[in-house]
């Protein structure tokens, strides 16, 4: 193989834009979309270049000339699709949150696993260039002893009760389209969780509106995170170590530039743009793990997932959630 054919399931507003960083892919197309609307997916094809245009999503897992498939439906869509998918022997890019349930992960990394095809989640933040850059500068051990980390990130999202935002059903809610974010980057900074605590607020439908979230490490290394869909903020991160401390500016989960504050030093600004729309990266990586056989990503391993994973369903069982996970057939 020496290009990756992809196909989309669920063109909406984050396929859109997704789509558009194949132009800098030389060796990976997009071939095919698919929606349970064949008007909405036509429309889709038509607006991106996209030769084939499936009215269900069946269809374009069935297509021998699709090799990877990018899953960006509503969160608790994706099990259904990852599990087809890999059944038909399709590499995965699935979109953040992976599912909405520790169990709907588990349950797809166990499928891929056996079935031997790449699969990854896709956190186009660990992928950013400038947080390539803050990785390397916390392993030369630029601020010492990495001890803390501190970020939120809000928006203020439409309170229509139809809205994604507010739909249980799809997934609704701070957690599983933003606390993710936060949570992901201090584990990919210390790994998992020894305890998690969690303190927020649900609309009467169970949607969680913000939340303020403690990670706790058994060494006493911390995060203290917070999000919200009725609070815009600016979305920082920083983190903090015992020679210094680092700014990721906002937006941090897919920042440009990030600030090295030095004990005794001048702070130092390091700009390391993204290509594309940020999207390229994740693309880059999972379009080279196929063409080189791997299985899984190195940078945003299936491991990590889980552990993520686990810590959203700690939340989402502190707040009293219950999240609507999907089914495992396709209809």
């Amino acid at each position: 193989m020496t290009s990756v054919r992809w196909g989309v399931i669920g063109p909406g507003k984050i396929a859109a834009k997704v789509v558009q960083d194949f132009v800098h892919l030389p060796d990976a197309e997009v071939v095919a979309v698919a929606s349970r609307s064949a008007d909405r997916a036509r429309a889709f094809a038509d607006a991106n270049g996209v030769e084939r245009a499936y009215g269900s999503y069946r269809e374009v897992v069935d297509d021998p000339d699709v090799d990877a498939l990018y899953i960006a439906t509503p969160h608790p869509q994706h099990r259904a699709a990852a599990l087809a998918g890999i059944k038909a022997g399709k590499a995965l890019l699935v979109e953040k949150s992976f599912t909405v349930t520790p169990a709907a992960t588990r349950e797809i990394v166990e499928a891929a696993r056996g079935a031997g095809v790449f699969v990854m989640e896709a956190m186009w933040t660990r992928f950013q260039p400038a947080i390539v850059r803050l990785r390397e500068l916390l392993a030369d051990g630029a601020i010492g002893e990495v001890r803390g980390v501190q970020g939120e990130l809000g928006v203020d999202a439409p309170t229509d009760p139809t809205d994604r935002f507010y739909n249980p059903a799809l997934g609704g809610g701070a957690l599983f389209d933003l606390t993710v974010y936060p949570v992901s980057f201090a584990q990919m900074l210390f790994g998992t969780p020894d305890s998690v605590s969690a303190h927020g607020v649900l609309t009467p439908s169970g949607v969680d509106v913000e939340e303020a979230v403690q990670l706790g490490w058994a060494d006493g290394r911390t995060a203290s995170l917070f999000t919200s869909i009725r609070c815009a903020t600016p979305g920082q991160m920083r983190v903090f170590g015992t020679g210094g401390w680092i700014d990721v500016l906002p937006r941090f989960h897919h920042p440009d530039t990030i600030v090295l504050h030095r004990a005794g030093r001048e702070p130092e600004e390091i700009t390391r743009p993204h290509t594309g729309g940020g999207y390229f990266h994740e693309l880059r990586e999972v379009t080279d793990g196929v063409l080189a056989g791997r299985t899984e990503s190195a940078v945003m391993p299936l491991a990590d997932t889980i552990a993520v994973q686990d810590v959203l369903g700690a939340v989402a069982d502190q707040l009293g959630m219950r999240p609507q996970e999907g089914p495992a057939e396709l209809d």
